[in-house]
């Protein structure tokens, strides 16, 4: 008999998968694309019917929480009937994406018919021209775009993702905080992370949300503290006059692997149980030989058996998650 919830080695609870739907992507971030990319073919990557079999396996087990991530994941043609069909999974608690935002002007409605309501938009500057250079394409405005669609659709929470690069985008915090004055948006700031493309990556770069926080209160208004929803790795503020909420996740500076709950889906289904760890365990392989539900929960606790207690990256850190981040899923 498997036991009725997921736990891992070190007994956390897990109830939050991720997973990817693509490695495509329409930009190219200096921080998640390789520099040369070759996505995977299309019978590499996961159908939408085997995604359905093992969502409800993990159901089965006490998942209730799911985002779809990329790549780019409104890339992929006809997601929204994906998402429909997760909405139709008893024990289903929560559905949402992470999108790069350039196509949620023109998705946005068909996205919130199909039943999501909360999406994060990864966006690391308000400037266009920067824009141009992080991302090697000139669509700012689209994004901009697809967040005001966003908010005028009715998500709920809409959360901007921005990553803080020293010397690349960290003179832009006041004015992303400043965004939650006037929007009801949550801004999160999430330190630099070594993963993929490594070679850009020096410790120098990182920001650390404490120096992030204290920016922010210097400069605009102490900051009041806000509980955390849905037990998410940031954690959050408010402005005292604001609409929406800041946040600072803090993988590198003060680890939050003590409380983690989810595991991560590539788009060519391997198993990750930890972001910043390449081992991997194949669901592809067993889903496509037809396996019963039994042999995906072995492989599944196979995963979280042997997941370490802690990433074990540091700001100082020589050892780094070689996948690129577009690979992974977001």
């Amino acid at each position: 008999m498997f036991k009725p919830a997921l736990q891992d080695g070190h007994n956390r609870s897990v109830s939050y998968v991720r997973i990817s739907v693509t490695d495509r992507c329409n930009l190219r971030c200096r921080y998640c694309s390789a520099p040369v990319f070759a996505p995977h073919s299309r019978a590499r990557i996961l159908s939408y019917e085997e995604i359905l079999r093992l969502v409800k396996v993990l159901v089965g087990l006490g998942v209730d929480k799911v985002r779809l991530t990329g790549g780019e994941p409104l890339v992929r043609r006809h997601l929204d009937s994906l998402i429909g069909r997760l909405g139709e999974i008893d024990g289903i608690n929560d559905i949402s994406l992470t999108t790069n935002g350039v196509l949620l002007e023109k998705l946005a409605a068909t996205l919130w018919s199909a039943g999501l309501r909360r999406v994060n938009i990864s966006l690391d500057t308000l400037n266009p021209e920067r824009f141009k250079q992080i991302t090697g394409r000139d669509y700012f405005g689209r994004v901009q775009a697809g967040i005001e669609a966003a908010l005028a659709v009715g998500f709920n929470p809409v959360k901007i993702n921005v990553v803080v690069m020293r010397g690349v985008n960290d003179d832009e915090l006041i004015d992303f905080a400043l965004l939650t004055r006037k929007y009801p948006l949550h801004v999160r700031f999430i330190e630099y992370m070594p993963i993929g493309s490594a070679s850009v990556w020096n410790p120098a770069d990182m920001v650390s949300g404490a120096r992030i926080l204290e920016k922010i209160a210097t400069e605009i208004a102490d900051l009041e503290p806000v509980a955390a929803e849905l037990g998410g790795p940031a954690r959050l503020y408010r402005l005292p006059d604001g609409l929406g909420k800041i946040g600072v996740i803090t993988a590198m500076s003060r680890h939050f692997c003590a409380s983690c709950n989810r595991i991560r889906v590539t788009s060519d289904g391997r198993l990750r149980a930890c972001l910043l760890s390449d081992n991997e365990f194949d669901l592809r392989k067993v889903l496509r030989r037809g396996a019963d539900p039994e042999r995906i929960i072995a492989v599944v606790r196979s995963a979280l058996a042997a997941k370490s207690a802690e990433h074990g990256l540091s700001c100082n850190a020589k050892r780094k998650c070689a996948r690129v981040m577009s690979t992974i899923g977001g």
